[in-house]
């Protein structure tokens, strides 16, 4: 039965690849017969908005890529079962035609499971209702649901002609992701399912590959491929299959409470460089450009609004200097050897403790040469041909014709960007700056209008909203005697609380008690606070809720959140619980169900205009009417001073707001990151102790000129007369590029070529803007980094003068440091090297 199924699959490819432009064998991708050396970029489509689609795509471009990589979110197209949708944010064939005009390919990661940080894997909670349903197994009712779903996204995109045996982008699809690593948990289904993905996938007839990430038993003729910080020591499973890089992590995500992580420049492209010196053809940045969790798509729990990933480019569109321009110059470096790493044969030599070189030849003479000092504590200088070259530590050199280094990976010369977000909290009118002037609603703390049910204990979260809200609303009431101590001796009761998720509000009598939190993982937390009870009747309302739902892990599915249970501490005869107690449910807050967040909502609500809005007031809702920002930057809201709820603007879903600061210490974060050595997500770390997110992007293409309508849902209470608009706008450039490093130029007809000159310092600015000043500049041996740029004990005193000459009232400019342009009998013995901090105005 197996080798039939395995000759049905080779079968079935063959039939295919006779009428399809995307074949492979063992070295790479084979697209119109031309081998091919792809690099490839993860943008996701709803991470970001339609209008800034083609700006994200050609940045893209422009860095030195070639293919568009994206995930097809099934819970954002199939919002009940057959019923789809794919406009704005969703409008995936728009995307991938963008992609198309630009002159890309795109790889198309249907899955549909997608894990990705996104609410449920990407997998509708609807399908988790259907009875009898188990996720990501060999399960009818998933497997049906997820071949629908599968189908009629292979046939949109043959509709529209998009698939490359049509004409059209898409060179590679993937089903599944990254089941290898959950497969033993559903034991032999996990197998069979796996397989029937694999069979079911082929079966589509795209005409192009398929690929399963991280699926070490992926059947032919499908790739299996590597997710992971390095992959350059990953070997397919098969040797007739290419090797294929579908997630190199650039950066990491944040969740709410957590810390700030980074990873290097140079570590990222040493790990690229190791890749392909190793055999690589195809390598995808995952991400490339990160964007932003709208609304409630965030999974979790607590993974933040914003998805920026310290991507090559920012959540707000902007390339990240000097990572976009670092990893540009890799590209192009790689480019150049191209024809002869997929043409010719490679030879891997030994030149040192921790250093190898990988040669590849061809039968016309062409030589190209890696050169990788993994060593993370050491330089080293070698030999190599009859030359000598310094390597810095955890460092790859690329030699284009086994002579001339062309790029390394640890020598940034790229320039840095200076981003400022500019204030923008003031709005103009007519007679000048005015602040915000807001209308207000408070919400019933509690049950609002008739309950939805009434149970003795308590019920599950998840499979009471059935993720509709974040929100589901418990009360009950306790009696207190009027002989209570705690009644005469002014002391109180103490709340304990005991929970699995994600986070709870505590009122009494209707006043706001406190907020307890979890730790962003599915153990119980607990809430304890002391609480003010009278004689007589008193209602605990506890307003229960999700901060975006589980997105990997085996059985995620089923697990679930609530309260475990409900006590209070302090009566006469000791602890009352309150757990088998009748509790009143109510799913969501009534604001939600009013929509307030359209703007005016239902008719019937009175709304309190005033200019001075109520601070630290829960369960408040604001409304005001805003301009658009000046400029055409992108924007940005501070919500620092907010507590925790939703953002709305003119209906759009902004999405979740926490000014949660993180949990760690100042000793688990990092002053200066250093890139050497393996890479972890807690390694280079910022922002102990700081806010998580004090910034949500805001679309430009969500603002009218005038008359926004802006809405928040604060639930615990904040200070919304400091809630702004902020431009994020590179205010400044910076450059930092010693005598040693190599660099590749353009020649007569733009083409690269080795540049065998002296390295230069390259600043632009951006758009219309010019170099106005330069705020530092020094040749010699200067220290620090953009933004504190010191003198060094040698400086050449005219290196000011330099600079302003080739760069001032100019776009861009290039500093070659020559011996005309700088002294050449400075610093004796040292390393030189050029500073530059230019002003962007």
């Amino acid at each position: 039965m197996k080798l039939c199924f395995f000759l049905c699959l080779l079968c079935s490819f063959t039939f295919l690849a006779l009428g399809s432009n995307v074949s492979y064998d063992g070295r790479s991708l084979i697209i119109d017969g031309q081998r091919k050396l792809l690099l490839s970029a993860s943008i996701h489509y709803p991470r970001s908005v339609p209008a800034m689609w083609p700006s994200l795509v050609q940045t893209a471009k422009e860095g030195g890529i070639d293919v568009i990589e994206t995930y097809v979110f099934w819970n954002g197209h199939e919002l009940s079962p057959g019923n789809y949708y794919f406009g704005g944010r969703f409008d995936l064939v728009k995307f991938v035609k963008i992609v198309q005009q630009a002159g890309m390919y795109l790889i198309l990661r249907i899955g549909p499971f997608v894990a990705a940080e996104w609410n449920y894997g990407g997998v509708p909670v609807w399908l988790h209702y259907i009875p009898g349903t188990v996720f990501r197994t060999y399960n009818q009712p998933f497997m049906s649901h997820m071949q629908n779903f599968t189908t009629y996204i292979v046939n949109l995109m043959k509709q529209e002609k998009l698939f490359a045996s049509q004409g059209g982008p898409i060179i590679l699809s993937q089903i599944e992701n990254e089941y290898g690593y959950y497969e033993n948990f559903y034991k032999e289904d996990g197998k069979k399912y796996a397989m029937w993905a694999a069979k079911m996938a082929v079966a589509q007839n795209t005409g192009v590959p398929w690929i399963m990430c991280q699926q070490w038993d992926a059947p032919d003729p499908v790739i299996d491929t590597c997710n992971s910080f390095y992959c350059d020591q990953f070997k397919p499973t098969s040797p007739n299959r290419p090797k294929i890089w579908t997630e190199n992590w650039p950066g990491w995500f944040k969740t709410f409470g957590g810390r700030n992580p980074h990873r290097p420049a140079e570590d990222v492209a040493y790990a690229v460089a190791r890749f392909f010196q190793k055999g690589g053809s195809v390598q995808n940045y995952y991400m490339y450009h990160g964007g932003t969790n709208f609304g409630r798509t965030a999974g979790g729990p607590f993974i933040t609004t914003s998805y920026d990933y310290d991507a090559p480019i920012d959540e707000y569109g902007l390339p990240r200097f000097p990572k976009w321009g670092h990893l540009k110059e890799l590209h192009r470096a790689i480019k150049l050897c191209e024809r002869v790493l997929l043409n010719g044969k490679s030879v891997n030599i030994t030149l040192g403790p921790s250093v190898e070189a990988d040669v590849y030849t061809d039968e016309s003479g062409a030589c190209a040469a890696f050169i990788a000092n993994i060593d993370d504590k050491n330089d080293r200088t070698v030999e190599f041909r009859n030359m000598s070259y310094h390597l810095p530590a955890w460092s790859v050199s690329i030699l284009p014709d086994c002579k001339n280094v062309v790029f390394n990976t640890a020598k940034v010369s790229t320039q840095t960007h200076v981003v400022s977000m500019i204030d923008e909290n003031l709005q103009q009118s007519d007679k000048g700056a005015v602040a915000f002037k807001w209308d207000v609603l408070k919400e019933n703390a509690g049950i609002w209008g008739e309950a939805d049910f009434v149970k003795t204990g308590f019920v599950d979260l998840i499979n009471t909203t059935k993720d509709t809200t974040d929100y589901l609303w418990h009360t009950t009431s306790i009696y207190v005697g009027e002989h209570e101590g705690f009644l005469k001796n002014g002391s109180k009761p103490v709340l304990l609380i005991n929970s699995t998720g994600h986070a709870l509000h505590a009122f009494v009598n209707q006043e706001y008690q406190g907020t307890g939190t979890g730790n962003g993982t599915h153990s119980p937390f607990f809430f304890k606070n002391p609480i003010p009870l009278r004689a007589g009747k008193n209602e605990i309302a506890l307003l229960c809720l999700t901060v975006g739902l589980p997105t990997a892990g085996p059985f995620y599915d089923f697990v679930g959140a609530g309260l475990i249970s409900v006590k209070i501490k302090g009566f006469n005869n000791g602890t009352v619980d309150l757990s088998s107690s009748a509790w009143s449910y109510k799913i969501g807050v009534q604001g939600e169900q009013l929509k307030l967040y359209q703007g005016d909502g239902s008719s019937s609500v009175k709304w309190t205009t005033t200019s001075k809005p109520p601070k630290g007031q829960a369960l408040t809702w604001y409304k005001a009417v805003v301009d658009a920002p000046s400029g055409d930057e992108p924007i940005g809201l501070d919500m620092l001073h907010m507590g925790k709820g939703l953002a709305w603007l003119n209906g759009e879903e902004i999405g979740r707001y926490w000014s949660r600061n993180s949990e760690f210490e100042e000793k688990d974060c990092v002053q200066e990151c250093d890139y050497r050595g393996k890479f972890l997500p807690d390694k280079c770390d910022t922002d102990c102790g700081k806010p998580t997110q004090k910034w949500y992007h805001v679309p430009r293409s969500w603002f009218k000129p005038s008359g926004n309508i802006l809405v928040i849902f604060e639930e615990k209470g904040g200070d919304p007369t400091k809630i702004k608009f902020l431009r994020r706008k590179v205010t400044g450039a910076c450059a930092n590029v010693a005598e040693d490093y190599p660099s590749i130029g353009l020649d007569s007809q733009g083409e690269d070529k080795i540049n065998k000159n002296t390295p230069f310092a390259r600043l632009t600015c951006p758009g219309n803007t010019i170099i106005s000043s330069v705020k530092f500049a020094s040749f010699g041996t200067p220290t620090g980094k953009c933004g504190s740029y010191l003198l060094g004990s040698c400086h050449d005193p005219n290196s000011s003068t330099v600079v302003e000459k080739a760069c001032l009232n100019k776009n861009n400019c290039v500093v070659k440091l020559t011996k005309e342009n700088f002294k050449n009998n400075l610093c004796p013995g040292s390393s030189r090297k050029l500073a530059v901090e230019a002003i962007c105005s």
